[in-house]
């Protein structure tokens, strides 16, 4: 199958190595063609995981995105969110009847991105996925070499408008066998595990990320006062998919921790093994803080108000989070009401996300 990837961070480039890997033609797209120069010179990312290291060929690695999407059946975008509208806005011109784009996560971007290509003047019938995680735990070794601690084995995915939800689900399990349908847009938002897991971390790991050049937030920084607040954080995440109708499995995130249940199964040994989450995270800019809690619980806590679900850890994070960064986070641009659907009704939400525009 050929695939496009868009991005040029961790999830990109395992993305484009494992697939590869896997036999399917893929293309990596980056804006920033210096530092996919290495990938370019090489015709090949190195892939680090369990079997070890070795030289995986990639069909084409470039910066320019018309031909990094021509003919491609699956557009993958496993880049933060925050990129999400300029890379909305660089890949309509190219989109075309048919194709599916898959965001793993999405953070609701399927609608997002959708909207934005409609703005741009492209009217193409084209299939919009998200799932609640990365398909890998990794982290890049250097400009072209990725390592790969895990691979998710459950992705729970959301498809907008969900009336395309059987071809799209057909198309990106031949790359992912482990997606599975859980409705639409919407619901697969409400799957999303990091504005679960990250922005407790960071509230509650505040002093020692400040005070220390590198910390580990899922090692030493996942204490279980932590872990209480975490829990009771999805519990709401679980409310509010019930409040909304939708049925389980809701992947709770105690799973990541305690058993292999979970999208990654048990994986959260691995990724404090692996030592890679030993990191530099600036409090302002780290994308735990820009995606998982500006956009990600922002938007969860304002589905939470709209269904009318209490919802006071979250409502609580981000008003700690907005007293340091200096801003209300609940008026945030990824909330029901800054996307201009917080004065519809639950069915009239429901039936616009399966038919589209």
């Amino acid at each position: 199958m050929k695939i496009a990837i868009l991005g040029g961070g961790h999830g990109c480039y395992a993305a484009a190595a494992d697939l590869s890997e896997a036999g399917h033609e893929v293309r990596l797209w980056r804006r920033d063609a210096a530092a996919l120069q290495p990938v370019i010179d090489a015709g090949a990312i190195v892939l680090k995981d369990a079997q070890g290291a070795r030289e995986v060929a990639i069909a084409s690695a470039s910066a320019d995105i018309g031909a990094t999407l021509r003919g491609a059946e699956l557009v993958l975008i496993p880049s933060p969110a925050i990129a999400q509208a300029d890379i909305a806005r660089a890949m309509a011109p190219h989109l075309v009847d048919g194709q599916v784009v898959f965001l793993p996560p999405g953070s609701f971007g399927s609608w997002v991105m959708a909207q934005a290509v409609r703005a741009a003047g492209n009217r193409a019938d084209v299939a919009w996925a998200e799932t609640g995680t990365l398909p890998y735990l990794a982290r890049k070794h250097g400009p072209r070499e990725i390592n790969v601690s895990v691979r998710a084995v459950r992705l729970p995915t959301g498809v907008y408008p969900q009336r395309h939800q059987d071809r799209a689900l057909a198309v990106i399990e031949r790359a992912y066998p482990s997606v599975h349908g859980c409705g639409n847009a919407l619901s697969a938002a409400l799957m999303n595990a990091g504005p679960i897991i990250h922005p407790p971390l960071m509230v509650m790991n505040a002093a020692p990320l400040q005070h220390f050049e590198r910390w580990d937030i899922h090692g030493e920084g996942t204490q279980p006062a932590v872990r209480a607040v975490t829990d009771r954080l999805d519990q709401e995440r679980i409310a509010v998919r019930a409040a909304l109708g939708y049925a389980a499995p809701h992947y709770p995130l105690a799973d990541h921790y305690n058993s292999d249940r979970w999208m990654y199964g048990d994986a959260h040994k691995q990724l404090v093994k692996s030592g890679d989450w030993r990191e530099h995270i600036d409090l302002h800019k780290h994308r735990y803080i820009t995606e998982d809690t500006e956009l990600g619980l922002a938007f969860l806590a304002s589905v939470a108000r709209w269904a009318g679900v209490d919802a006071p850890i979250a409502q609580g994070l981000l008003a700690i989070v907005g007293g340091f960064l200096g801003r209300d986070l609940r008026q945030g641009e990824r909330t029901l009401e800054a996307l201009g659907l917080a004065e519809l009704t639950a069915p009239q939400l429901q039936q616009r996300l399966h038919d589209g525009d």
